[in-house]
């Protein structure tokens, strides 16, 4: 971990006297919360890997018992400052020398005006048209471009149900700007997890 981490100071908390648990992350600090992200957490005598991204938030806390993690999803119309739990894993340690994982969902999308999203699935449906026919977008358009993936996906929490496939089917639109590209694999990756699980 230190290899692979020198930048992060990574940390370490020995449980049980058997169990050991490594992370590194880079914090932030938002709305006097601090998040780790580009996260890294193994469970080294199991060589277990029991989180990586490049992404996502997390709020990390443990006590002598327990390790928990919660991964948040910046989430907003025009930005993304506000943060919204996604999922929380936490892995028990016993005396025994076994160790349970147990994940629960939390996510509950935010609700927002539906004619204020009526108005933004417009534009982003504007948005993609534009491409398609190789128009170039205005500094303005390219800024909404940026929110597309995230703004696509809250209207499709707030039912409206086309909203996902309209995303999927911009894929290839969207593969030239790398970090709107990387929205649009996140978003995606969020509506999976809340498929699985609500299975």
């Amino acid at each position: 971990m230190n290899f692979r981490h020198k930048d992060m100071a990574p940390k370490y908390k020995v449980f049980k006297e058997l169990f050991v648990i490594c992370w590194a992350g880079i914090p932030k600090k938002i709305h006097n919360q601090t998040f780790l992200s580009r996260v890294d957490i193994e469970l080294i005598n199991e060589q277990i890997k029991l989180f990586y991204s490049a992404l996502d938030e997390v709020t990390i806390t443990f006590d002598e018992n327990s390790f928990t993690i919660i991964e948040h999803v910046p989430l907003g119309l025009n930005d993304k400052t506000s943060y919204y739990p996604l999922e929380k894993k936490t892995i028990r340690f016993y005396e025994n020398g076994y160790y349970k994982i147990d994940q629960e969902m939390l996510f509950q999308p935010p609700e927002f005006n539906k004619k204020m999203l009526f108005h933004i699935y417009n534009s982003n449906l504007i948005l993609i048209n534009k491409l398609q026919n190789g128009l170039s977008l205005t500094e303005r358009e390219l800024k909404d471009l940026g929110n597309l993936p995230s703004t696509f996906m809250i209207c499709y929490l707030n039912g409206f149900d086309e909203a996902k496939q309209k995303l999927i089917d911009a894929k290839d639109l969207l593969k030239p700007f790398t970090q709107v590209y990387l929205s649009f694999k996140e978003a995606l990756r969020i509506l999976r997890k809340m498929k699985y699980n609500a299975e």
